[in-house]
């Protein structure tokens, strides 16, 4: 009899890990199904370490490839510029060093780092270099640039500094030019208006 009961009591211990190991990838799930496509993936950051896009739901995001070496680089001072005028409101700036454009990034991430912040006093997130275009393109930009997942905003990046804005949902509402400034009219009212919306 005794022993009857101990093994009825391991079986249920057995059950109640099972289930709750059920549970926990339930929840899981779930926590994966809140987060938006465009923000669900890792990237490390120029230090090497992964960082969730995923924390930065909530609030307005604009997605930039940079270069340390083309004619359009002195944007870094308009991407900091935005961000420090914006990003207690809501917005944050995401850098993404790529190196596909006249080769005009072929520096190592320390280097690039060290460059950002001599020249430009860069503060906000910045990445480790990827590929947006062609060959080897990491899973953001796929998202970013294909007519599957990003129908109204699909094409390849055409130059450094092309910039995707989301929203606080995580949808990317509106796509700008290399050339055009993160300062400009057009950028700064796109951006304000979605910050505007709680």
């Amino acid at each position: 009899m005794k022993r009857f009961v101990a093994v009825l009591a391991a079986s249920v211990v057995c059950l109640t890990l099972v289930s709750g190991s059920f549970a926990e990838k339930a929840d899981a799930k779930k926590g994966d199904a809140k987060v938006a496509p465009a923000l669900n993936f890792t990237m490390d950051s120029l230090e090497g370490k992964p960082v969730k896009l995923s924390q930065y739901q909530g609030k307005v995001v604009l997605i930039v490839n940079v270069a340390s070496q083309c004619g359009l680089t002195p944007q870094y001072d308009g991407l900091e510029k935005v961000y420090k005028k914006y990003n207690e409101k809501g917005l944050t700036v995401l850098g993404f060093p790529a190196n596909e454009f006249g080769k005009q990034e072929p520096g190592s991430n320390k280097e690039i780092a060290e460059f950002c912040e001599k020249n430009y006093g860069v503060d906000f997130p910045m990445f480790s270099k990827v590929v947006v275009k062609g060959e080897g393109q990491c899973d953001l930009y796929k998202f970013l640039t294909s007519k599957e997942t990003d129908p109204k905003f699909a094409g390849d990046i055409k130059w450094n500094f092309e910039k995707f804005l989301l929203n606080r949902k995580g949808e990317v509402v509106a796509r700008f030019e290399p050339k055009v400034s993160p300062t400009s009219d057009v950028v700064m009212k796109a951006i304000e208006d979605e910050l505007a919306k709680k």
